[in-house]
């Protein structure tokens, strides 16, 4: 039996894929709350993880199997970590090894692979091979910076010197490290190149949201970008169809955002990690602020919608402007002009499709593949369609974006999905 609620789901690891045992099942409709902890950095400098993310065990969706998609309704985002650190990096020499596909992460002076570490002080030096004694980071920031931030207010500034310093000597505390994280927290590096004093805003969202994929990877190669390396390990057409793209860092997954995901797993198994604080779009440095974070998700199963990446409801403020629903008023004054030129209004809803590959030219011939597919329309008919009432934008770089664009009501509800976007945009029925 499926229950309503399932929460206290632990960070299991790195990687996502059939071999990694569900939770639940949590019923149709029921929430799931979890906490994650920061992406990206933190697992990135911890030589004994085999992945970017830490990610929650994954949970079942009752009625969920494979062919269908599950509707992720993003109820609350609660950050917990009080700072946050990241910047631009590059692998350190000597601590990574291509092995069959697969990068394999070892100690540069005793050859252990996934070497376990100790921290000892702070700075890129005090990450230290446990057997051997040597300093063992396997990136290092080349231009970075430490953040302390407010979330209450929304609001976030960078920090130098001392104040990098001291929390640097309290990074677990500071970030908030779920009790299941294994990771070194990169807050322990004290990076402050930046100025101090630089005032942002916080935005917070989820990085890696998703859906089992079905094949055991690296839950950060979940996506058409970054998971181009598997191929060189010989993955084919085949199996990289079987990703999710559950590693989205689109800063449109956020509180009140609706992620329709392909269930190509029985069961669905949701899974997430790496929220961020803030980002701009395309995540052009490469990391953003990562951060701990408790968020609640209720799932709705969507009966053999069968899609190949994932479908989004952002917020209504989200959304491209040519893409934005339109109200009883604008539908008037459409009506009317229609009518003197003896046509009838379209009726259309906003819908966006995400598409990845390994640039985003490429990741825009995907999504444009994939709304096509989905709408059963042409190709050509899909790019008319999202520039005349949509868009393409930027998720990140190298290789995500989001096609958006009204999409006709009578599609949407062959689909299974007018009720859902009728919902999302608070639109009347008829």
């Amino acid at each position: 039996m499926g229950r309503r609620l399932i929460e206290g789901v632990r960070i299991t690891g790195c990687t996502v894929g059939p071999s990694v045992p569900m939770v639940g099942p949590v019923e149709d409709g029921g929430t799931i709350v979890l906490e994650t902890a920061p992406g990206c950095w933190g697992p990135m400098i911890t030589p004994e993880l085999d992945g970017g993310h830490e990610i929650t065990e994954p949970v079942a969706v009752q009625g969920a199997t494979t062919g269908d998609a599950v509707a992720v309704k993003i109820r609350r985002i609660t950050v917990t970590s009080k700072a946050s650190a990241s910047g631009t990096g590059v692998p350190v020499e000597g601590t990574r090894e291509r092995k069959g596909g697969k990068t394999v992460r070892m100690c540069p002076g005793c050859q252990e692979e996934f070497p376990a570490t100790v921290l000892q002080g702070i700075g890129e030096n005090a990450i230290i091979c446990s057997r051997c004694g040597c300093p063992a980071i396997p990136y290092r920031i080349t231009s970075g910076y430490t953040v302390v931030l407010d979330q209450d207010q929304g609001v976030a500034v960078t920090v130098v010197g001392k104040a990098a310093e001291e929390i640097a000597r309290r990074a677990d505390a500071f970030a908030a490290l779920p009790p299941t994280s294994r990771q070194h927290s990169i807050l322990s590096l004290a990076v402050a190149d930046l100025p101090g004093g630089i005032l942002t805003r916080m935005r917070p969202f989820i990085g890696n949201l998703g859906t089992t994929p079905a094949m055991d990877i690296s839950a950060s190669a979940n996506c058409g970008d970054f998971g181009q390396g598997l191929r060189d390990g010989g993955l084919t057409d085949e199996e990289f169809a079987q990703l999710t793209d559950g590693h989205l860092d689109a800063d449109s997954v956020r509180e009140g955002a609706i992620l329709i995901c392909p269930v190509k797993v029985d069961g669905a198994g949701i899974y997430a990690g790496d929220v961020h604080a803030m980002q701009g779009d395309g995540e052009i440095a490469g990391h953003t602020t990562d951060v701990s974070a408790q968020i609640s998700l209720q799932v709705e199963v969507i009966k053999g919608l069968h899609i190949e990446g994932p479908l989004l409801l952002p917020p209504v403020e989200d959304l491209p402007f040519l893409a934005r629903p339109f109200y009883p008023k604008q539908l008037q004054a459409g009506r009317e002009l229609a009518s003197k030129w003896g046509v009838t209004i379209e009726e259309a809803l906003p819908i966006q499709v995400v598409g990845s590959g390994p640039d985003l030219n490429a990741a825009t011939e995907n999504g444009l593949e994939r709304a096509a597919a989905l709408l059963d329309m042409d190709v050509n008919e899909i790019k008319n369609r999202v520039t005349l009432s949509g868009a393409v934008e930027i998720g990140r770089a190298p290789g995500l974006v989001l096609v958006s664009l009204l999409a006709p009501m009578e599609q949407l509800r062959a689909l299974g999905l007018e009720g859902l976007v009728r919902e999302q945009y608070e639109l009347p029925v008829g």
